[in-house]
């Protein structure tokens, strides 16, 4: 009996990289069911948890990002990465993959490198609109390098703007549902219009102060809303406590339904007229696929300040607009959410600019370019490597 091709995945630390990882596992699956997916990522990641509670193949090595302050921990980043690139070299002579890929992170270094020292093939996948350090090194040596916004390509490297491709990120695919249904399951009123806030799977304390913040001074009159606006708040499980506090402070005013964390976020996204948010490439990915304006505030802190550059690369296409955290306050983010609201127009070229970007099937189109790079099942050698 044939032994299954090997296809590796890998990409981690957070989320943002670690389940672009697993829809295109699931996706190229569902394409080549005699594809076997491993998984590389790091000891320290989100995949640490994820990937055995899933039951799947997988490796995890000692790799940590490197430092924007500390010269010392980065040579101990160095000296880590030198050692997870030897255990996965290790791995893969057992594994004989037929090809690598990177969805990004300081987790994916190790499979990346490997890959070009084993002359595996090698396909990236970049979710920001400006590349990380991973995507940027490796695409020198990559078949590959799928993008989720158009603007990246200018960061990378020269010689390797030729093979981008501008795919979006693998999110799940907007699916037919019933608005009524789907707001009754949410405690909403299907006719109101729906203001969705999430700061992430784990929220936003600092965005959930500036929605609080509108709440309250509304509640107080300080602050007008018309009758028809309603909010669902993905406040954050640790932050859920807090905002409950502070809405029963104020009176918890019945236009507001605050949850820890919304199970079912698509849902929540075909029942939404809008969406403010932090500015992360697959939660913008999300309101892309489905069309939905959003207000951005990103995150000052994330890595290369690649947050930003989303926000400002939507706003520029016309699909959000961006609210910079510093001198974010109650009364500036209710003006635009207002104003918003009560254009239907401006609304409607929102979500059209939304949509032209989006791209909802990116799973699959990416999915059938991984495997348009592997052999034929018949074709493939009898000792399993494309080294």
């Amino acid at each position: 009996m044939t032994e299954p091709m090997i296809a590796v995945f890998s990409g981690g630390g957070t989320g943002g990289h670690l389940y672009p990882a697993l829809a295109l596992a699931s996706a190229l699956g569902e394409r080549r069911p005699d594809v076997r997916p491993f998984f590389v990522g790091a000891e320290r990641g989100l995949e640490a948890r994820i990937l055995p509670e899933r039951g799947l193949d997988h490796l995890l090595v000692p790799v940590e990002g490197l430092s924007r302050r500390s010269l010392f921990r980065n040579l101990r980043v160095l000296g880590l990465l030198a050692r997870g690139i030897r255990q996965v070299a290790d791995r893969f002579k057992q594994l004989r993959p037929q090809i690598v890929v990177v969805t990004g992170g300081y987790a994916g270094g190790p499979a990346g490198i490997a890959a070009v020292l084993t002359r595996t093939r090698l396909v990236l996948q970049e979710q920001n609109s400006l590349p990380g350090l991973t995507t940027r090194v490796l695409s020198l040596f990559a078949r590959e390098v799928h993008l989720a916004f158009p603007e990246a390509a200018e960061a990378l490297p020269l010689g390797t703007r030729r093979k981008a491709r501008f795919s979006g990120n693998p999110v799940r695919e907007p699916v037919g549902t019933d608005r009524t249904t789907a707001a009754a399951s949410l405690g909403l009123d299907p006719d109101r219009h729906t203001l969705l806030v999430t700061g992430g799977s784990q929220g936003s304390r600092a965005l959930n102060r500036v929605v609080l913040d509108a709440v309250d001074k509304i509640v107080a009159g300080a602050l007008k809303r018309s009758s028809d606006v309603q909010l669902i708040w993905a406040t954050g499980p640790a932050h859920l406590e807090e905002i409950e506090t502070e809405l029963g402070r104020i009176g918890w005013p019945s236009w507001v339904q605050a949850v820890g964390y919304l199970d079912d976020m698509p849902v929540a996204l075909s029942v939404a007229d809008l969406a403010v948010s932090r500015a992360g490439a697959m939660a913008t990915s999300e309101f892309l696929a489905w069309g939905l304006p959003a207000i951005l505030m990103p995150l000052p802190t994330a890595a290369a300040n690649h947050q930003e550059m989303n926000a400002v690369a939507l706003s520029e296409a016309g699909a959000a607009i961006h609210i910079a955290e510093a001198g974010a306050s109650g009364e500036l983010l209710w003006e635009a959410i207002d104003r918003l609201l009560s254009d239907r127009a401006s609304l409607a070229r929102m979500s059209e600019a939304a949509s032209k970007r989006g791209r909802a099937t990116a799973a699959r189109e990416i999915a059938a370019s991984l495997d348009r790079l592997l052999p034929l099942p018949a074709q493939r050698r009898q000792a399993g490597g494309a080294m």
